[in-house]
């Protein structure tokens, strides 16, 4: 029998999408397109400026964004054909960033959830990943996973997308 237990803080750090990223998408996006704000009638769409899910009536936006590109352009990597880019959600003006009203550990960790983890090293190429589905612990998952791929030393970055739609959901850098 499994027990329910609260959910624990996360260990690994969990990034939203950086303020100057969105501060450029909301005007273009990563794919060169204006972006268009729309309310959102009924909520829950998966918000990468702050990490929790959109309520209804919320201005918001879905535009495209490259992660991998942007973290390049900070550090002097070059993901040469690995850099890719796909449909994330966001406030449509700003917003505070994390509050913590999604609640401890991970943004988007449900059970059931389908994710994949992604590692990349210090260079942008793709290490490997792992595909996962969340169970009735869906942060310990998550937390295993961030561990299993910070084992591997070459790992600088980890990718965490939702496997149906490979939509970005927040980063990981290696802890230090």
């Amino acid at each position: 029998m499994t027990t329910h237990q609260a959910p624990r803080p996360a260990l690994h750090a969990v990034r939203p999408v950086a303020p100057d990223a969105l501060a450029a998408v909301r005007i273009l996006d990563d794919a060169g397109r204006p972006c268009r704000p729309y309310e959102d009638p009924e909520g829950g769409a998966p918000l990468r400026c702050c990490l929790r899910r959109s309520r209804p009536g919320e201005r918001i936006a879905l535009v495209s964004y490259a992660p991998l590109r942007r973290w390049a352009a900070e550090t002097g990597a070059d993901p040469g054909a690995y850099d890719e880019q796909g449909p994330v959600f966001v406030h449509a003006a700003d917003c505070a960033g994390p509050d913590g009203t999604a609640g401890p550990g991970h943004p988007f960790a449900e059970p059931g959830a389908l994710r994949t983890v992604r590692r990349y090293d210090a260079g942008g190429r793709i290490l490997g990943g792992r595909a996962l589905v969340l169970g009735e612990e869906p942060d310990a998952d998550l937390e295993e996973a961030l561990a299993e791929a910070f084992a591997e030393p070459g790992a600088a970055l980890v990718h965490v997308r939702a496997t149906e739609f490979g939509c970005f959901l927040f980063e990981v850098r290696r802890p230090y």
